[in-house]
């Protein structure tokens, strides 16, 4: 397991929590990290679009990702968090339950989202990966957690994005 970048096959990936679960996303997507403010909600989008939010003047929609991915909706805490990121050129801040971790992986470490039957258009979990992970002492665990790979452009969020937006 790699824990910093220094190859060609190298990347740094934002893990964070969401259900219980680890998902990371690409570090290059990642525009920041905002504390949670309540978005101004918005007529006739989806349920999973929680509002817009201004990002020193622009504009950005602020999507559940519990809700987008088919789960119950996150439930407001301290540690409650915006990542906002750059999905084909658009910004979006996604409401997670808390960021974990900045980690490098090696891309051939990468292991493949099995094939099976979702609710969503296409599956948006773009592979698996295994992190160590440190615990609140200082020590890491070798054995690690598995992080699930979001494919932020799998989201299929542009349609919405430009009714948000």
């Amino acid at each position: 397991m790699s824990t910093t970048p220094d190859t060609a096959n190298d990347r740094k990936i934002v893990t964070f929590s969401l259900a219980k679960q680890i998902f990371g996303i690409d570090m290059s997507a990642l525009i920041e990290i905002r504390e949670w403010d309540e978005p101004t909600p918005l007529p006739n989008v989806p349920s999973f679009v929680k509002g817009v939010t201004n990002l020193r003047g622009n504009v950005i929609p602020v999507v559940g990702l519990a809700e987008r991915l088919g789960w119950e909706p996150s439930q407001l805490h301290a540690r409650s968090c915006i990542l906002v990121v750059n999905i084909m050129g658009k910004q979006a801040g996604f409401l997670v339950d808390e960021v974990n971790d900045i980690v490098g992986i090696n891309v051939n470490e990468i292991q493949p989202a099995p094939a099976v039957e979702t609710t969503l258009e296409e599956s948006v979990i773009a592979g698996l990966v295994r992190i160590a992970t440190r615990a609140k002492d200082g020590t890491r665990d070798e054995n690690g957690s598995m992080v699930l790979l979001l494919d932020l452009n799998a989201l299929s969020l542009t349609k919405h994005l430009d009714l948000a937006a």
